[in-house]
Order: C-alpha cells, then sequence, then structure tokens
C-alpha cells in the first residue's frame, strides 16, 4: 500500500527549516531558522516613515463615511487579462451610480481609443447624472494632458486626475530624474492642466494631484510637490483640490501609512483647501486596514474598487470597508442592499469571480459549516424570534446579536437558508436548525443528536455536504416513513370518564389488515395497549409535540421515544390530527426498534 503522505521529491522545491533559533527564542516555539533569502528584503531604515511626537489617529474611531472614489473603470479595468470593452463599462458606470457613488473615475481617455470614446459617450448623451462628477486620469505628460482634455469637453462636473511618481526609486531608475528635475514636470504639468481647464469656462472642473508611490517617498519631498501643485491650481475652500496619497506598493505595517498621512494632514499648506484622498494597494494584504488608519489619521476620502479588482494583489476593497462602517451602525452613503446583485455585475464586468470567501461578498461567508458554528448561530437565531415574539416588534427591527454574524445576511439580500450547510464537520445545531428553519420539525435534543450522527455518518462515507433537501430526505426516510413492518391504515380515539379509547387498523409487512384497540390514560397509552394485545410490548419512553408555522391548515409533528424488548428508538408522524401523528410515530418507532 502506498504512503499517501509521501511526497515524490521531483514534485517541489520545498526545504523544511532546519536552522538554529533564533537567540531568546522561548523553549516551547520549536520553529527553526529557514533557507529563505531573507536578507534580501531588510527594512528601510530611512524615507517615508515620519517623526510624529505624538499620534492622534490611534485613539479615534471612525463616526461618518468617507466621500467615496470608484476607480474600477480605470485602475481596476487596467489591471484586467481582457480590459473591459464600451458594454461592460457602461454596465459597471450604471452599477455605480445605483449604488450612490458621486465620484467616479471612468477611465484613462490617452491610454486607449476604447477609453477615449466611452469618455466622450457619457458626455455626448448626457448619461451622467447632474450629482456626479466623473473623473479621468493623466500622467504628467503634455502630449497625454492635451489628449485627455480633448475627451472631456462638454462635461458638466468633472476632475482632471494628475498623477506622477515621486519615490526615490521611480526617479533614479525609471525616470532617470533628479528630485528637482521632477518637481519642475509636475508643477508644468500642473500649469498646463490649469490652463486648459480655464478654456472651459462652461465646465466645473475640479483638479486631483496623486504624488504616486507616495508611501515610499520621503515625506519632506512629498510635501513640498504636493503644496507646488496646491499653490499652482489656487485650491480655496470653494474649489479644494483633491490630493490623492497612493500607498502604490504597499510595503510597511497599516500603522505605518496612518502615520504618513497624519504627518501629510498637519504639514499641508493650506489644509481646509485639500480634499486629503487615500488610494492603498493590497501587496500585503492589509489595506483595508491601512484606509481606515488612514481615515482615523485625517484622510477624507477613499480611492478603490468594488472587491478589490487591481493590479498584483489588487486595490482597496470599498465593500469591505463601507459594511465594516454598516456592522457598526454607520451609513456608508452606498446600498449594498442586493450584494450578490453587485457582485454578479462586478464578476460579468471584470470576467473574474468574487472568491467564495471574500467579506461581506463572497457565497460562503453567512454559512457555517462547523457543529460549534451552526450550533451557536441557530440558537442566536431562535433567541432573535423569541425577543420578535415578546415585544411583537418585527426581527428586521432588533438589534442584531447573532454569534457568528457580524450583519444580518437580510440586510445585503442573502437569505438563511444557506446560513447553515451540512457536512461531515456538522453538528446537532446545524441538522436541527435547517429541518426547522426549512421543514417546521423542532425536533427533542436526543433525537437531534441522533439524526446528526447518521447525517454524519452518511456524509462521511460520501465525502460530501448535503443539502436540505437531501437532509429532509435522510430524515423522512428514517423517522417519517413506515416500515415494511407494520403501517397505519386508519387511527381514532375516544375519551370518556375512564380514559381514551383507541381503535385503529393496521397493515401488516405482509400486506393484512388488522384491526386493534385499547384503553389508557392518554391516547399515547391506549395505541400502546392495542399494540400489546397483539404482541408488541410497548413502552412509551417520551412523547413531544407542536404545530408546524406555514403549514396548509393546521398540522402537528409528534416525536415518540418508545422502547420494544429492551431496544429504544425514535419515530416521527405529521398529521392534523395530534392523536393521529402521535400513533403513526410510535408505530414507525415500534418498526424501527423491530
Amino acid at each position: 500500500m502506498s504512503d499517501i503522505y509521501a511526497t515524490p521529491e521531483t514534485l517541489h522545491r520545498l526545504r523544511t527549516p532546519a536552522g538554529p533559533q533564533r537567540d531568546g527564542q522561548p523553549w516551547w516555539n520549536r520553529q527553526r531558522t529557514s533557507s529563505m533569502p531573507t536578507g534580501r528584503y531588510a527594512c528601510r531604515d530611512s524615507g517615508g516613515v515620519p517623526e510624529l511626537s505624538s499620534r492622534r489617529w490611534p485613539g479615534r474611531t471612525l463616526e461618518y463615511p468617507p466621500l467615496w472614489c470608484s476607480v474600477d473603470l480605470r485602475d481596476g479595468n487596467q489591471a484586467l487579462a481582457n480590459p473591459m470593452n464600451t458594454r461592460r463599462k457602461v454596465r459597471m458606470f450604471s452599477l455605480l451610480v445605483e449604488m450612490g457613488f458621486k465620484e467616479i473615475e471612468v477611465g484613462y481617455p490617452s491610454a486607449s481609443e476604447t477609453d477615449f470614446n466611452f469618455v466622450r459617450d457619457l458626455i455626448v448623451h448626457d448619461r451622467i447624472p447632474d450629482d456626479v462628477t466623473i473623473s479621468v486620469f493623466t500622467p504628467a505628460r503634455p502630449g497625454l494632458i492635451d489628449r485627455t482634455f480633448e475627451a472631456i469637453q462638454g462635461v458638466r462636473n468633472g476632475i482632471v486626475h494628475l498623477c506622477l511618481a515621486t519615490a526615490c526609486l521611480w526617479r533614479e531608475v525609471v525616470f532617470q530624474m533628479s528630485p528637482d528635475e521632477l518637481r519642475a514636470l509636475t508643477v508644468s504639468s500642473a500649469g498646463q492642466v490649469a490652463r486648459l481647464a480655464a478654456a472651459m469656462p462652461r465646465s466645473n472642473l475640479r483638479f486631483e494631484y496623486s504624488p504616486e508611490t507616495f508611501n515610499l517617498t520621503e515625506p519632506e519631498f512629498s510635501l513640498s510637490v504636493s503644496n507646488d501643485v496646491i499653490s499652482v491650481w489656487d485650491a480655496c475652500v470653494d474649489r479644494p483640490v483633491t490630493l490623492n496619497l497612493p500607498s502604490t506598493v504597499e510595503a510597511d505595517t497599516p500603522n505605518v501609512y496612518a502615520d504618513q498621512i497624519e504627518w501629510m494632514h498637519d504639514n499641508l499648506a493650506g489644509r481646509q483647501s485639500v480634499i486629503l484622498s487615500v488610494h492603498p494597494h493590497n501587496d500585503r494584504g492589509t489595506a483595508v486596514a491601512s484606509a481606515e488608519l488612514a481615515l482615523m489619521a485625517g484622510a477624507d476620502r477613499v480611492e478603490g474598487t468594488l472587491f478589490g479588482n487591481g493590479e498584483r494583489t489588487g486595490n482597496v476593497c470599498l465593500a469591505t470597508i463601507a459594511l465594516n462602517l454598516f456592522s457598526h451602525g454607520i451609513d456608508p452613503q452606498l446600498d449594498f442592499s442586493d450584494v450578490d446583485y453587485i457582485r454578479s455585475v462586478v464578476e460579468s464586468c471584470n470576467q473574474m469571480p468574487v472568491h467564495a470567501r471574500h467579506p461581506y461578498a463572497g457565497e460562503l461567508v453567512y454559512t457555517a459549516f462547523s457543529g460549534t458554528h451552526q450550533d451557536a448561530i441557530a440558537k442566536g437565531l431562535a433567541a432573535l424570534d423569541a425577543t420578535a415574539a415578546s415585544t411583537g416588534r418585527d426581527q428586521a427591527e432588533l438589534p442584531w446579536e447573532v454569534p457568528y454574524l457580524p450583519i444580518d445576511p437580510k440586510d445585503v439580500g442573502r437569505s438563511y437558508e444557506s446560513v447553515i450547510r451540512v457536512n461531515s464537520q456538522s453538528g446537532k445545531g446545524g441538522v436541527a436548525h435547517v429541518l426547522k428553519s426549512r421543514y417546521g420539525m423542532n425536533l427533542p435534543r436526543e433525537l437531534r443528536i441522533e439524526v446528526a450522527a447518521l447525517v454524519q455518518k452518511i456524509t462521511d462515507e460520501n465525502g460530501t455536504e448535503v443539502n436540505s433537501r437531501q437532509l429532509w430526505d435522510i430524515f423522512r426516510t428514517n423517522y417519517l416513513e413506515p416500515r415494511p413492518s407494520l403501517r397505519l391504515a386508519q387511527f381514532a380515539c375516544d375519551h370518556d370518564d375512564s380514559g381514551a379509547h383507541a381503535a385503529a387498523r393496521l397493515f401488516t409487512a405482509d400486506g393484512h389488515e388488522l384491526a386493534i384497540a385499547g384503553t389508557g390514560d392518554t391516547p399515547a397509552a391506549a395505541f400502546a395497549d392495542a399494540l400489546a394485545g397483539e404482541g408488541w410490548a410497548v413502552t412509551v419512553r417520551q412523547i413531544e409535540e407542536h404545530p408546524i408555522p406555514g403549514s396548509a391548515g393546521t398540522r402537528t409533528a409528534v416525536y415518540a421515544l418508545v422502547e420494544v424488548k429492551g431496544i429504544s428508538a425514535w419515530g416521527v408522524g405529521v398529521d392534523s390530527s395530534p392523536d393521529t401523528a402521535a400513533s403513526a410515530a410510535m408505530l414507525v418507532a415500534v418498526s424501527r426498534a423491530a
């Protein structure tokens, strides 16, 4: 037999860490030094990290949403293997408007005819709502700036977004410019933007400047160039300049970016005339944290994409930040009430799937497979239902407090049906929740344990999950349907001072009809007496019943635990008559015990 844990050496180049432990490593930490070339990536010891005598942002909390700017149609589009055609661009733009975005970067007009023509189409055919401002992106190059202004002729409300990288590595390697040369090019380009805008007096144009790779640039240089551009554009409170500070390649922990933003916030000239914007990328996987801390540090605006599409690991995910705010009771001023629709449009436009575990929007993010999670969620939902019933309020009006679910799935257009799904990791709570929420069957605790064990055995053997219909089939086949040995054809029960008198007709396994009768304190006891008369000595150990909510007419579910010849078994019956349901449940239990 082959060793399933053995991996052929030719399939990988992993080298299990086996070096010495670091100095001072605790005895309980057995990790060893690896052979990874760590020395190539030493922490930066200069540039990009400002000196702050005291930090205010750690003591702040978010209280309101930022100004949002979607860059799905520009930065996101540039990162696609198959950039959007006009039809996909129109669909994305329409979605962003429907969701409530008021600033939308619609393209890079000098980069392609598709982008240029799309911007023209929006303007010429009056597709831009009066309260929406479109933004167009241009590098600091004279010819590209001219082409950008050709694209926006006739726009009502627009932003011209000027961008040039400022970090030392880019200056020396990419542009081969000195700091003064780069500053001169930036200021000259800002002046060109101002002159061309002045030639469009019927358009309400504002300006945006991005010192790209801001987070890797010496703080003093970023500040100096930004102040120069703001001065050229003659920023004022009534016509503020957007200063966008990108972490173009995320290189530090989010607290460093927050320090950088707070330092700029404190030192900018004419801060009241500046909309301070951030544009985090996700190279370290912390773009959302960087954006949130930057807002605490003084930022007013966030640029990003829906679900984080962008170069490399992507831009910051605006859906995540917005719904993080929502989960704290802050209106994001964007509508996510149908998150599955939003996701489907974005997937269609980007031709890329949104991961099943993506926060708030992924297919599985409101789903629990673990038994302990399922049990906690089921109890939380039940407690919410109980509170709603006792207060007479709709559940949707109550404060949301359910374990493992930060928001109510229904608030973003999801149902509870997929909250709990059943596989081999599931427990009694999950199985019971599905049977109750989908089929109205509120099983006794002991029966929940038994059914869960049966389901786990089946899922272990199959190696797959079972959906709600398959779970119901398992339950129905084992606990509701009559077994071949006995089947109830008719049941009646009368009551008088002496007790209950049961009469029933049964069909045996070979198809013969059998009439039985018995007397007892209760209908269940009377039916047990009737069965005993035919040789089935039955002891009723437990009987529970409840009405089935939402059923046609009034139906009752009865759960019966009986003992026959020392063997205990559960049976379930459902009928409009509680007495008939009880006798059916007992008969199934007797058949199962036999």
